[in-house]
């Protein structure tokens, strides 16, 4: 017998067995050929294919089936054909047989059911019960179907069909010219399919409904069964419909999955967002109630906070060369005063560069939002200094130079509309009114008396009983005609009843009640007492302040009927 090659050399594309277990003498001597029966099965353990020729040390060998047709026919010559991708087909010539195989030469068996039929006892035969024309002209296969003897394979319509019936079901596929065949062309269709659903499942997934979606899934896993089904009955062609419904369902399952995590990922973000400039309370009503987000506003009665870095540009300076390191340090710096502001329900309106407006009282009641914000700018105060010592220690260690923040914070309280404030594409939930601008202005005026917390009077009098406070003056500020009675915050509650801090407002009340009623002289003497009191220096710049306005009234003094207010000519 002798393997003819037709193209390319089959032997690289071939299953190659190192060894092979030959048959006893007896049957090996009298056989008409020698034909390989191994059945090599799937990956999933399942029959489909067989190999109609294999490689064993370098030599060509046909397998059972194979062998059986060049036997019969009585012929000498088995032909491959193949081509630089693989194995195109195996015949038999002289019988003018040739059937397709995959590129490793395997054959496609075209299953039919189990029938019993096919089927002669072993028993019959040794008995002598089996009609002689039974198997008469008759290719006729030898094997066994008990399971203790191994030798059941599980195929795509029998789980345990005998493996001598998987060689008869291969002969009867040749025989009645029933072979089937994978078209070169079925990898291409398959990729072009599955690329074209995909596309469109990209595409048409946004714009579709779920019941669409669903009706459109319907239809493309119908098209594609039955385009399968039509080509594997009617033109014995396998094209898989697995793969482009597989490769559809992952690409559905990625959008979906993809949509979801993105949806998940914004409303982290959003909640993440809001949460570094609201109050939790307030992020977690908005999330229960969206309508709020609509432009628009309410009045109501609100504190609101200013705050600013003093000498800001002096720091700058020092990190004109590192950028990254002022970022760092402002962050350091704006982290722990918004925290300040958030754990007393304050809710974080803006930040400007080094500086913080913060309001209280919307959109969630605040009862007690005049004492919320004290609290939270002497809070401010309390985490600036111990920041400060934090860099005066790494300075000390890094042999730089330090420069100690030290921040103004301007607090009043009045009638206010909130809401969300700016356009239909862009709005940030803000507040307006003559009360913002009269604590953005406090707040500037801290540079001024030196002193780190300035109040309202309306502030001032609702917190007056829970803070240690001191009427600073009597002023009418840039682009205000009505003057305002400002107060100094000092210290909380434990501050009020101490020594120290009557000595400061027994001094302060005697230097403005002298200072209002024209008694110059004796002002400046109770200046000079409170200098003398002040051994912190906490009330120097306020000090100073009011001795350089007593000289200049000393020189032009005030109209007649001056009230005590002083009008200022700064922001």
């Amino acid at each position: 017998m002798g393997l003819a090659a037709i193209g390319a050399d089959p032997k690289p594309f071939l299953f190659s067995f190192p060894g092979l277990l030959r048959n006893i003498p007896t049957l090996d001597n009298a056989a008409a050929g020698r034909g390989l029966f191994s059945i090599i099965p799937e990956r999933d353990g399942i029959v489909r294919r067989v190999p109609m020729v294999v490689v064993y040390q370098d030599r060509l060998l046909p397998t059972l089936t194979l062998e059986m047709i060049r036997a019969v026919t009585r012929t000498n010559t088995i032909m491959t054909r193949a081509d630089d991708f693989g194995i195109k087909s195996v015949a038999v010539p002289e019988a003018r047989l040739e059937f397709p195989t995959d590129g490793k030469g395997r054959f496609w068996i075209h299953f039919s059911p189990h029938d019993p039929a096919r089927f002669v006892s072993a028993v019959d035969v040794l008995e002598g019960r089996m009609p002689a024309d039974r198997v008469a002209q008759r290719l006729v296969l030898i094997g066994t179907s008990a399971t203790g003897l191994l030798d059941l394979k599980t195929t795509p319509i029998d789980p345990a069909m005998p493996g001598v019936e998987v060689h008869a079901q291969i002969l009867e596929s040749v025989l009645t010219n029933a072979t089937l065949s994978s078209p070169p062309w079925a990898k291409v269709a398959e990729l072009g399919a599955a690329f074209a659903i995909g596309v469109a499942l990209i595409i048409l997934a946004p714009m579709l409904g779920p019941g669409w979606l669903l009706l459109f899934g319907a239809a493309i896993i119908s098209a594609l069964i039955g385009t399968s089904w039509y080509y594997f009955t009617q033109q014995k062609l396998l094209l898989d419909f697995t793969f482009p419904l597989l490769s559809s369902l992952a690409i559905y399952l990625t959008l979906v999955f993809t949509n979801f995590v993105k949806e998940q990922a914004q409303r982290r973000q959003i909640r993440s967002a809001f949460g570094q400039y609201l109050s939790p309370s307030l992020v977690e009503q908005l999330a229960q109630s969206p309508e709020k987000l609509v432009l628009g506003g309410e009045q109501r009665e609100m504190t609101i906070m200013f705050s600013d870095v003093r000498g800001f540009t002096t720091i700058s300076e020092m990190y004109k060369d590192d950028p990254q390191g002022l970022t760092a340090l402002m962050n350091s710096f704006l982290t722990p005063l918004t925290n300040a502001i958030i754990d007393r329900k304050g809710t974080i309106d803006k930040y400007m560069g080094d500086a913080i407006m913060a309001f209280w009282n919307a959109p969630l009641d605040v009862p007690t939002h005049e004492i919320n914000a004290c609290e939270a700018a002497l809070d401010m105060l309390d985490r600036v200094a111990a920041l400060n010592r934090q860099r005066e220690e790494a300075a000390r260690a890094g042999n730089t130079p330090f420069v100690p923040l030290q921040i103004g914070v301007g607090i009043n309280t009045g009638k206010c509309v909130v809401g969300n404030m700016g356009s239909d594409l862009r709005f940030d939930y803000s507040v307006l009114g003559d009360s913002v601008n009269l604590a953005s202005r406090l707040e500037g005026q801290c540079k001024s008396y030196g002193l780190p917390i300035i109040l309202g009077s309306r502030t001032a009098s609702i917190a007056k009983d829970r803070f240690a406070m001191l009427e600073l003056d009597f002023i009418a500020v840039k682009g205000k005609k009505e003057p305002e009675v400002v107060y100094a915050l000092v210290g909380r509650e434990d501050m009020i009843g101490s020594e120290r801090f009557e000595r400061w407002r027994e001094i302060n009340m005697k230097m403005l009640t002298r200072y209002r009623g024209r008694e110059w002289d004796s002002a400046l003497s109770a200046i000079e007492e409170g200098r003398a009191a002040d051994s912190e220096g906490r009330f120097t710049t306020l000090y100073k302040v009011y001795a350089e306005r007593i000289r200049a009234f000393q020189t032009t003094p005030p109209p007649d009927d001056w009230d005590g207010a002083y009008a200022l000519d700064t922001k």
